[in-house]
């Protein structure tokens, strides 16, 4: 009997529901995830050279050296990692750059595929290397956990239904593009993606710490950058009901209770 095309869409999408499920390293959350990896590095790889062309490179040495210096610690560390837990995998396809960029905004984020930028903004309140691996380490984390893979398979679904695969890898469309974007931060709304946005940072300050400890830098640093940001933050923050964020005190909390863990890998260089 032939199977008509709602049928066989309807099929396609259980048979992704079932494959989606995955596992994320270290913690163990289970995650859904229908998104290719090797599409979301295409976008990623595409993504990040338009955001180079139209934002200007820093043409502080000293500075650019520090982000290539302590991204290339964290890049070995999670490379490292994948190495000795069997994940060979995990990483492939992987082109590592860290850039710092002209921007005053206090930000810093990580594309799949490696892809890594810092704002002359945030190297105020990191200060030193080991405040700028608390940052580092968290956005690779991430990557890592892909977060923004996640996160897009939950906005495919929700805008597409079960036609979201094949929309999604028709000519990288513009309403694929622009879900990209906003799987990694750019334009969240509040909806039913957003208490996985909190579980999303919870996780990669987990990962980071892992990543940072593994990398030389001790873990507690993250305390104090959290701090440094708290006090810079001053004034009431928002709701955490309505942050993709946790708020600095929850999170700050989160951490110290992480730290015996992420201590367990911490070696100093």
């Amino acid at each position: 009997m032939k199977l008509t095309l709602k049928l066989r869409l309807l099929l396609l999408s259980f048979l992704m529901l079932l494959s989606g499920c995955s596992e994320v390293p270290i913690t163990g959350r289970s995650q859904f995830n229908i998104v290719p990896t090797s599409f979301m590095r295409s976008l990623s790889f595409q993504s990040y050279q338009e955001f180079l062309s139209a934002n200007k490179l820093s043409t502080n040495a000293q500075q650019t050296a520090m982000v290539k210096r302590v991204g290339a610690r964290i890049q070995n560390a999670v490379e490292r990692y994948c190495e000795e837990n069997y994940m060979f995998d995990r990483l492939k396809g992987y082109q590592w750059e860290f850039n710092l960029v002209e921007d005053p905004n206090v930000n810093a984020w990580a594309m799949p595929g490696g892809k890594v930028v810092v704002y002359t903004g945030l190297l105020p309140v990191a200060q030193n290397d080991a405040g700028l691996a608390v940052v580092l380490g968290h956005e690779i984390g991430h990557a890592f956990a892909k977060h923004g893979s996640e996160r897009m398979s939950q906005g495919l679904l929700a805008q597409f239904g079960e036609t979201a695969l094949s929309v999604a890898l028709e000519k990288h469309s513009a309403a694929t593009r622009d879900l990209f974007m906003r799987s990694y931060g750019i334009g969240t709304q509040i909806g039913i993606l957003l208490p996985y946005s909190r579980v999303h940072e919870n996780e990669a300050d987990h990962l980071g710490l892992i990543f940072m400890a593994m990398a030389g830098y001790n873990p507690e640093n993250a305390v104090t950058f959290w701090e440094r940001m708290a006090a810079k933050e001053k004034g009431p923050q928002p709701l955490e009901l309505l942050s993709t964020h946790p708020v600095h005190a929850t999170r700050i909390q989160n951490i110290r209770d992480l730290i015996p863990e992420a201590m367990e890998y911490y070696k100093p260089q």
